[in-house]
């Protein structure tokens, strides 16, 4: 049992006790900030990691929350100090907010260890946030409790309920086959995004968020709490008070992220239909807490995790905030039951278990019981094969059963740029046998990994009536999206995987069910086109593109700066103060 942490200890004390010039100029500083000694002297210093900004719609209820955490900290006797961080929006961003992730991440972990903080709520939500914050606040290792945005509130057009992400693409569709005029096509852009918050679909930011909260990082249940619900204002204020007395507690993240809470936030990410960049994301986190969570381990869960959680995209009628209503994450949790570590540590100083005591589901079709899931294996699959040897990621239960078998010719395209003018060519050779292929669209080649995977159907195909079809590719795609999509195709065609030698007309096969893709090329003919490959030029000469291109790891290694990872050497230790 360790001994509470004393005022004379906290880590705060080095920059402000001592009776020296140095914490002298220290403490007159907060004055001149109009605070009093008796404000901040011996209490624990707070910081509030806030991911806010114009551009970053998701959090556009954070300038709100803040003072609420604000409220909580100092009803616990700490001193909170709020501290802006890089936002890294999902929206406007370009060309992906997955370049920025890994700044972030340095960002916090920098932030927290050259200033005076005792402990941190990090307030996140937005796709990258959520994994950029907790890796970086990881590497850190001081207390640390998650402050999750929020799904925002269903859309709504013409009486329809609308999914962000989700719907977009199905309208979208409808709209290029001359389904939708005007009038309906602004209404559904209208109506599909009605209030702060993060999607609410089980895309990527709720999965994420999901993920925090079944590591043991955030308040229980926290995750699936509506933005705009007082409950979201309650919860952030609570974090502030409990980030407090973690602080005197000593409840540091090393006591919280272990192979146990990483497996749960695994088999609670499968149960939940999670996007496909829960991968990237979570083998990168569990890797900065020195867990060596690998592709094998995800897929070997994912065949023995049911999807039980009834929301789009993979679920077909439900949203987050029906996924509130009906007892959320804890709810879902309390359903798997003995399939999760509970005697893992959480940031509320108990056990799992004891968190999900009293758990409810209140609406059984919302959260599926085991016995009746909505697919009977988790959300995600591996594939591997000589188009992957290092690994590709599927989300079975989100595209049509056909293609779970299916073997067809490629259609290769070399940039975003030329698959888009290729697939509005309505006298496209294409049938719905054929792979749509894009490449050099991987960490390196988008540049940042962008979310270019879900490929459109052919413009020939949808006024046909087709809605899917088998695509491949070496980017990721949104978690709101759905289909036929094989993702982060590992290595990638940039750096001479073999994606980049497949060819247009070359025959693909897929079997999901023994988890196989494959080229149908013969290995000498792969090698004499090896032979004729050339290295592609450098996608940036300067400045952190440089850096990124020359340190970023492959998707399936969770694309960290391999500089950053636990083995690569010692974290820097507390900073000199003179």
């Amino acid at each position: 049992m360790r001994n509470k942490k004393t005022s004379e200890t906290l880590r705060s004390a080095r920059w402000f006790a001592p009776d020296d010039l140095r914490s002298f100029g220290h403490r007159s500083r907060l004055m001149q900030l109009g605070y009093a000694e008796e404000d901040f002297r011996g209490k624990p210093f707070i910081g509030i990691l806030d991911t806010w900004s114009e551009m970053n719609t998701c959090h556009a209820h954070f300038k709100e929350r803040v003072q609420d955490v604000k409220r909580g900290v100092l009803q616990a006797g700490g001193f909170p100090v709020h501290m802006p961080s890089l936002s890294v929006d999902e929206s406007f961003t370009k060309p992906t907010s997955m370049l920025y992730r890994n700044m972030l991440a340095m960002e916090t972990e920098e932030m927290i260890r050259s200033h005076p903080l005792d402990g941190v709520v990090l307030m996140g939500g937005c796709d990258k946030t959520t994994p950029g914050l907790v890796m970086g606040a990881l590497s850190a290792g001081i207390p640390m409790i998650y402050l999750p945005a929020g799904p925002m509130l269903r859309g709504n057009y013409a009486g329809k309920i609308l999914g962000s992400g989700s719907d977009a693409w199905k309208y979208w569709d409808e709209r290029r086959a001359g389904n939708i005029p005007d009038e309906e096509w602004l209404g559904v852009q209208s109506g599909i995004a009605r209030s702060a918050g993060t999607c609410m679909t089980m895309g990527t930011a709720s999965t994420m968020t999901a993920i925090a909260d079944a590591m043991g990082l955030t308040l229980p249940g926290a995750s699936s709490i509506p933005a705009v619900d007082s409950n979201h204002q309650r919860m952030s204020a609570a974090c502030g008070r409990r980030i407090v007395e973690m602080v005197w507690e000593e409840l540091t993240p090393d006591r919280i992220v272990t192979d146990g809470a990483c497996r749960n936030a695994a088999i609670v990410a499968m149960a939940t239909g999670c996007s496909t960049n829960a991968v990237v994301h979570l083998i990168a986190m569990a890797r900065r807490a020195g867990v060596a969570l690998t592709l094998d381990d995800l897929d070997a869960l994912g065949r023995v995790t049911p999807l039980i959680a009834n929301v789009r995209p993979a679920g077909k009628d439900y949203l987050m905030e029906d996924f509130f209503y009906a007892g959320g994450l804890r709810a879902l949790m309390k359903q798997l039951g003995d399939r999760l570590d509970l005697s893992a540590m959480t940031v509320t100083g108990k056990t799992m278990g004891q968190n999900l005591a009293g758990a409810q589901v209140y609406n059984d079709d919302v959260i599926r019981p085991l016995s009746n899931p909505v697919y009977h294996e988790g959300s995600l699959a591996v594939l591997r094969g000589n188009l992957c040897p290092d690994g590709a990621i599927i989300k079975p239960a989100a595209c049509d059963p056909k293609y779970h078998v299916h073997q067809g010719p490629a259609l290769v395209f070399d940039s975003c740029l030329e698959m888009k003018k290729a697939i509005d060519d309505e006298n496209l050779d294409v049938t719905p046998d054929h792979v749509l292929v894009l490449r050099n669209a991987g960490p390196l080649g988008g540049p940042g990994f962008p979310e270019w995977g879900m490929l459109p159907i052919p413009k020939s195909l949808i006024r046909q009536g087709h809605r899917d079809m088998l695509r491949i590719s070496d980017a990721r795609m949104s978690g709101t999206s759905y289909g036929a999509c094989v993702l982060h195709i590992s290595p990638e065609s940039y750096v001479g995987g073999p994606l980049a030698l497949l060819r247009t007309g070359d025959t693909i096969r897929l079997d999901l069910p023994n988890r196989s893709l494959e080229m149908l090329v013969s290995d000498h003919e792969l090698a004499r086109r090896k032979l004729e490959w050339k290295t592609p030029g450098p996608r940036f000469q300067r400045g952190y593109g440089w850096m990124f291109s020359r340190h970023v790891t492959q998707a399936d290694q969770g694309c960290d700066f391999d500089f950053l990872e636990t083995g690569f050497g010692e974290k820097a230790g507390e900073p000199d103060i003179y």
